[in-house]
């Protein structure tokens, strides 16, 4: 069967947060969109989420209604005096590195009760996107571009025909390698990061069993290739953690997967040693025996071509070290809203309207693409501090502290992003009417 209109509409594959973001910009602006999930509902797999004040700032302009409905849920550190520290360092040695100099609460530029579970996070989103644009099971397998249109082809053998192709279909996305293997193939495929990790969420009677008062405020945990990062979800009735190994210079042995069920005796190796605090292996245990790679999209040359666009984790999938990837998505779909409504409004259609598109795409790539880099490329970075592998700071917890809770994430936190929606649509009005 194949779905058709002439009307101007917008196909989003994937239904995660950047997806869902989208549709509800789109849907509050009045653009008609489908999204296409290859799920048979919306997922419910996942951890811990947060959204830092830039993220917040971009929910604002794409609908007023998320956050009080968010806020109500969100939890944050547990003592009231700690909602500004953004995270606490401590070792993943024996002792936990308690009583050196370098410890201790440093407040950060912004403090918020941010954290919630990816469930409580997507059933809000969803809250404001009516299901018939939805359409389950929908696994896309191919993508033929026409100077008219796009059309879209999945596994069940419906076609469908949309003016724009938003890709928002995660790390491995299948809308990316279509628009990057012609022209740049090395960046089709997302990249191993050299390094993996454990992750769970567990009810906080439980981890604080463990942890004790640890877990009463966000944590990394520091160590020689080995890390771990922790905090509070769920109105603090569970605990987030991933437990971190690094495998400098290995290539990940399991081809074409980012994920790897293994044996819990193999698990828990990865944290044996003296150096390693107890703690950490009873944490371990607690976690399903399922290594995943820590795998990002080092590169990107273009988040657009023709009539086809990434946004999210298809552009930019990041290391998780900054809390940051699901609010760069947020902002991508803020960005893109704002253009496809220009795009919407203008009386031109069909083939004529390629120049259009392409122009609103260029100005979309040239505000999103830096700044989603820039914050991917330091995510990396945080992450060679916590292995104690960065060339600068090696492990030197004074400087590794000083660098990362001194203003680190300043220029992530506080954008003007009503100022990037405007020179978006400067630049796209700029080009169409030189």
């Amino acid at each position: 069967m194949t779905i058709q209109s002439n009307e101007f509409n917008v196909a989003i594959v994937g239904a995660g947060v950047a997806g869902l973001a989208l549709a509800m910009a789109l849907h509050r602006k009045g653009v008609p969109f489908t999204i296409y999930e290859e799920a048979k509902e919306y997922s419910v797999v996942g951890a811990g989420i947060g959204f830092g004040p830039n993220g917040m700032q971009a929910l604002d302009m794409i609908e007023p209604g998320f956050r009080p409905l968010y806020e109500a849920l969100c939890v944050g550190n547990k003592p009231a005096d700690a909602q500004w520290v953004f995270f606490e360092g401590y070792l993943l040695e024996p002792g936990l590195g308690d009583g050196k100099p370098w410890n201790g609460d440093r407040k950060s530029a912004w403090g918020h009760k941010d954290y919630a579970h990816r469930k409580e996070l997507l059933d809000i989103m969803t809250s404001f996107i009516p299901i018939e644009s939805v359409k389950f099971n929908k696994k896309l397998v191919s993508i033929k571009e026409y100077t008219d249109r796009v059309m879209l082809e999945f596994a069940d053998g419906e076609i469908a025909v949309h003016s724009i192709l938003a890709g928002s279909d995660g790390i491995a996305s299948i809308v990316r390698e279509y628009l990057l293997k012609p022209t740049h193939p090395e960046e089709a495929l997302p990249v191993y990061s050299g390094a993996h990790c454990y992750r769970a969420v567990i009810p906080m009677g439980e981890a604080y069993e463990i942890m004790g008062e640890k877990t009463d405020v966000a944590k990394i945990y520091f160590g020689h290739n080995r890390g771990a990062v922790s905090y509070r979800i769920t109105g603090g009735k569970e605990f987030n953690f991933l437990l971190l190994k690094a495998t400098p210079n290995e290539p990940w042995p399991y081809s074409g997967r980012v994920t790897k069920q293994i044996t819990q005796e193999e698990m828990l190796a990865d944290f044996d040693g003296d150096n390693i605090d107890d703690r950490f292996r009873r944490l371990v245990a607690k976690a399903k025996p399922v290594k995943w790679g820590l795998f990002h999209h080092a590169k990107t040359s273009t988040y657009y071509k023709d009539r086809v666009c990434i946004l999210g984790d298809s552009a930019h999938a990041s290391m998780p070290f900054q809390a940051a990837g699901a609010a760069q998505g947020v902002e991508d779909a803020l960005v893109l809203a704002y253009v496809v409504e220009e795009l919407m409004k203008s009386p031109t259609r069909g083939s004529q309207q390629l120049v259009e598109i392409n122009a609103g795409l260029r100005a979309y790539d040239a505000i999103r693409r830096p700044r989603a880099q820039k914050q991917l490329d330091r995510a990396f970075e945080v992450g060679k501090m916590i292995y104690f592998q960065h060339p600068e700071c090696g492990d030197d917890m004074t400087k590794i502290l000083n660098k990362l809770q001194n203003g680190w994430l300043d220029w992530l936190w506080f954008p003007d992003l009503k100022a990037d929606v405007d020179t978006a649509l400067s630049q796209m009005r700029k080009e169409l009417h030189k």
